[in-house]
C-alpha cells in the first residue's frame, strides 16, 4: 500500500497542476459507453456545494463543461478492461471528439470505472490529546493508527476517507482541527479493488499520452451526482445500473460508508432478449430501448412488435413478437439483479439507517416500471435519479446514463479528504503489520 499511497499523492499533485492550468478531462470508462467531458476551471470561489466536507487541498473551484463526447465502449466487460488496444482506441475517439468541441488540447484526465470487485471496510482509531487543541498533525496521527485489515494480495486501496471524527463524546464532527479535548477518534471507510483492473486502466490512459490525475469508483461518483443533499446527509443508497455491472453505494452524513457491485447489468438483459427472440444483439438493444419494460398489462398481449433480423430471408426477417413476450424475457433478469442488490444492502445493514431512500440511476435505470419493481423487491422507497445540472453540460448528457461522468466532475472540483492528503509519517503507512512489527522490534530492543 505504500506504493499506492505515493501514487495517490502524485495523482493529487497532478490534479492541482491541472486545476492551475484550468482544464482537465473527465473519463467514464463503462462497459457499454465511454463518456468524456472537458472541464474548464475558472479558479473563482464559486461554491459547488457545502464546503465543509471538501478536501483539505481542494479549494473551491467553479467549473463549466466546454466539451463532451461519448462513444460505444469496446474491450470492456463487467466494467473491467479485457482488450487493451480496443479500449485505447475507444478512449482516443471520445477524447478527440470532446477536445474538438472544446477547441483545446487536454493533458490531464481523471477517470472512473465500475466492477473490479469492490470491498468496503470500516476502520476506527483513537488518540490521546491531553487537553490540547487538535492540529493537522493530530488528524494525520489518529488516521495512521487505524488498524488496516489484511485485504489480500492483488488488491489496492482506491478510497480511504475519514467519515466521522469525535472529540471525547462529541461525535459527528466533519473537521476537528482547532477543537480542544482529551481524546480524538476517527471512523474511516476504506474501499479496496482488484489491482489489475486499476493497473490496466492506468496503462491504457498512459498509452493515450495522458497523465492520470485521479481515479474513483463509479458507484461513489454516481452517488455524489444523483443523491440530493438531504439524502446524502440522512442516509440513502444509490443503485447505478450500468451495462456490465450494477454499482451500489450507501451514503450517510455526506460520506460514502459502503460500496459493492453486482456483476450484471443492462447488457445481460440485451443478451437475454437476443437469445430469447433469436435476433442479433444490436436489434435486441433497440427492442429493449423502444419497447422494453418490466410490468406487463393486458394491452401488451395485443401489441405486436416487428422484431426483424438481417438474414436476408424475408419470412424470417418479418417476424413479430408481442410486447408481453419481450417483458417476459426482461423481467426475470431485472428481478435477479435486484435480488442481488437486496442481498448486498442487507449485508451492509442498510435497514439500520435512519432514512432508507433508494435512488436508481445509470443508463439501465430507464427501463419503464423499474422503480415500481425495485420498490417491491427492495422493500423501500425508490425514486429515479438524474445527475445534478452542471454549467455547460449539453442537454444530451443530462440523463441518468451520465451520473458517473457528472459525479466525477464534482469529485474533481471538490474531492473529499482522503488518507493521502495528510502527511502521515512513513513508518505509519499501512503496509499491513510487517513494517510495524519491524519498528516495534527496533524501538524495544
Amino acid at each position: 500500500m505504500t506504493d499506492l499511497y505515493q501514487t495517490q499523492r502524485t495523482m493529487r499533485q497532478m490534479r492541482k497542476i491541472a486545476l492551475q492550468r484550468g482544464v482537465v478531462a473527465i473519463l467514464d470508462v463503462g462497459t457499454s459507453k465511454i463518456a468524456c467531458l472537458v472541464l474548464r476551471f475558472d479558479g473563482s470561489a464559486e461554491r459547488l456545494g457545502d464546503d465543509v466536507d471538501s478536501g483539505a487541498l481542494a479549494g473551491q473551484s467553479g467549473f463549466r463543461v466546454i466539451g463532451a463526447a461519448t462513444t460505444r465502449s469496446r474491450g470492456v466487460r463487467f466494467g473491467e478492461i479485457c482488450a487493451m488496444a480496443e479500449t485505447e482506441r475507444a478512449i482516443r475517439t471520445a477524447l478527440q471528439a470532446a477536445q474538438k468541441m472544446a477547441g483545446i488540447r487536454v493533458d490531464h484526465v481523471i477517470a472512473c470505472f465500475s466492477g473490479a470487485e469492490p470491498r468496503s471496510y470500516g476502520l476506527n482509531a483513537e488518540l490521546d490529546l491531553e487537553g490540547q487543541s487538535v492540529s493537522e498533525g493530530d488528524v494525520a496521527r489518529v488516521m495512521s493508527r487505524c488498524d488496516i485489515p489484511d485485504y489480500g494480495a492483488g488488491r489496492e486501496v482506491l478510497h480511504a476517507q475519514p467519515v466521522n471524527f469525535a472529540i471525547d463524546h462529541r461525535s459527528g464532527l466533519s473537521d476537528p482541527r482547532g477543537q480542544i479535548g482529551n481524546a480524538l477518534s476517527v471512523d474511516m471507510h476504506m474501499l479496496t479493488i482488484d489491482a489489475s483492473a486499476v493497473q490496466h486502466l492506468a496503462h491504457c490512459i498512459k498509452r493515450c499520452d495522458l497523465e492520470l490525475a485521479g481515479i474513483a469508483s463509479s458507484s461513489y461518483v454516481s452517488g455524489i451526482s444523483s443523491l440530493v443533499e438531504d439524502e446524502q446527509e440522512l442516509g440513502a443508497a444509490c443503485i447505478d445500473f450500468g451495462g456490465g455491472s450494477t454499482g451500489i453505494s450507501i451514503f450517510m452524513k455526506k460520506h460514502m460508508i459502503y460500496t459493492d457491485a453486482v456483476r450484471m447489468g443492462g447488457d445481460h438483459i440485451t443478451s437475454d432478449i437476443s437469445m430469447g427472440l433469436q435476433v442479433p444483439p444490436i436489434n435486441a438493444e433497440r427492442l429493449k430501448t423502444f419497447y422494453g419494460g418490466v410490468q406487463a398489462t393486458g394491452v401488451d398481449d395485443r401489441e405486436m412488435i416487428e422484431i426483424g433480423g438481417d438474414t436476408g430471408d424475408y419470412e424470417h426477417d418479418r417476424r413479430t413478437a408481442s410486447r408481453a413476450e419481450l417483458i417476459g424475457i426482461m423481467r426475470p433478469r431485472v428481478e435477479e439483479i435486484l435480488e442481488e442488490v437486496r442481498e448486498r444492502l442487507d449485508a451492509a445493514g442498510f435497514d439500520h439507517l435512519p432514512s432508507q431512500q433508494i435512488v436508481l440511476t445509470g443508463g439501465g435505470s430507464q427501463i419503464p416500471g423499474l422503480d415500481g419493481l425495485a420498490s417491491r423487491i427492495l422493500g423501500q422507497q425508490v425514486r429515479l435519479g438524474r445527475p445534478l445540472r452542471v454549467h455547460g453540460l449539453p442537454q444530451a448528457a443530462t440523463g441518468p446514463g451520465f451520473a458517473s461522468a457528472v459525479g466525477l466532475s464534482l469529485f474533481a472540483a471538490n474531492p473529499q479528504d482522503e488518507w493521502w492528503d495528510f502527511d502521515i509519517p512513513a513508518e505509519k503507512y499501512p503496509a499491513r503489520s510487517l513494517r510495524r512489527a519491524v519498528k516495534w522490534f527496533k524501538d524495544n530492543w
